[in-house]
């Protein structure tokens, strides 16, 4: 089992959930996630201040899915996230030792489904 942590831009998020549906991924959490990277953020002006805005917003995404669908699920972030250009994001895979269903206490691979 492994855990699947996304890290893309806002507006690609239909995108990504359409990909990950087309690769048969339907089980997603989505949270709004502040962040910087290469993009090292951009100045503005405010009130006739500039201000420097170093932390964009982006949207995390959580997959828990079993071994076989690791690089369908890789593979439909990166189709639907893609542009070509910095701050399209990054994946993360971790392993992911126990998973439990809270409804019926169902462990393991099972409880992912």
């Amino acid at each position: 089992m492994k855990l699947i942590i996304a890290y893309i831009q806002p507006e690609k998020l239909n995108s990504v959930k359409q990909s990950l549906y087309e690769a048969e991924v339907f089980k997603i959490s989505a949270t709004n996630a502040l962040g910087c990277g290469r993009q090292k953020g951009y100045h503005e002006s405010y009130r006739g201040a500039d201000v420097e805005v170093n932390l964009l917003k982006k949207v995390r995404l959580e997959i828990a899915v079993n071994e076989d669908f690791v690089k369908p699920t890789v593979d439909a972030i990166i189709k639907g996230a893609r542009t070509g250009k910095i701050g399209d994001g990054k994946i993360f895979i971790l392993d992911l030792p126990e998973c439990i269903r809270i409804r019926t206490g169902e462990t393991g691979n099972v409880a992912i489904g």
